[in-house]
């Protein structure tokens, strides 16, 4: 291998969870390759973390760019020891009132984006003998109402996760989801104050998760201290999937 130093690459890297992740891994060693749509952004996280990480702008979800981008890394890092499948889009409604192309979307990026990202993962840590990938579902795959698109979607990824940890065991990659509850990102900030507060009351422990909550997770998950966990599913989410139908 050409860099000797831990590789990472993360999808939806630049704001909220995937900004949290990427300054968390750098705190861990790692070089981020930092995957995002938002240039302005990740270009800034870049100069802020000079030499530590790189910014690719593309879109996840057409096989083209997502071989693309594999090339850039191995090509400018010689190999790629974790993925962080975070990127993912929200267009809430209950199923009567949302329209096919919001179904459509949702699974495009959140699940057919993810198998794309795993899918050209597994052909470079099949070789390599050596990897992790840590996918973010929400624990919304437990149901949400007004949320059929964005559940099925991360119920989808807790199934692929599954499914890619008995594929990839024997090579010495291992494979989990990690499914956040509620956190405090600028999706909840713009929730009213009424709203949010039910949404905090009904949480066992009455409090809000912070983006570094899962943050911390992944770089549990994502070292190769790990090596014993695979196909799991990691609850962050202030223990609200014990009672999911509350």
């Amino acid at each position: 291998m050409e860099n000797t130093k831990l590789i990472a690459l993360v999808t939806g890297a630049v704001k909220g969870i995937g900004k949290a992740i990427t300054n968390k891994l750098i705190k861990e060693g790692y070089f981020v390759v930092m995957v995002d749509i938002d240039k302005a952004g990740g270009e800034e996280l870049e100069r802020i973390n000079s030499g530590q990480c790189v910014f690719y702008q593309g879109s996840i979800s057409k096989e083209a760019e997502v071989n693309k981008m594999f090339a850039f890394v191995i090509e400018k890092m010689g190999h790629l020891d974790l993925l962080v499948n975070n990127a993912g889009i929200i267009k809430d409604n209950m199923i009567w009132n949302m329209p096919e192309d919001d179904f459509d979307s949702v699974i495009d990026i959140n699940l057919k984006g993810t198998w794309l990202m795993c899918k050209a993962a597994a052909v470079v840590m099949k070789k390599q003998n050596q990897g992790r990938i840590v996918n973010i579902a929400s624990r919304a795959w437990l149901g949400n109402k007004g949320q059929s698109n964005y559940s099925a979607s991360k119920a989808g990824i807790i199934g692929l996760t599954r499914v890619l940890a008995l594929e990839l065991g024997k090579y010495n990659v291992c494979v989990n989801a990690i499914a956040p509850g509620l956190i405090d990102t600028p999706l909840t900030q713009g929730l009213t104050k009424e709203v949010l507060e039910n949404l905090i009351q009904a949480q066992p422990t009455k409090s809000i998760g912070q983006p570094e909550d899962i943050a911390n997770a992944v770089a549990f998950l994502g070292s190769y201290n790990t090596h014993f966990i695979t196909g799991q599913t990691l609850y962050v989410d202030g223990g609200k999937s014990i009672g999911a139908g509350v």
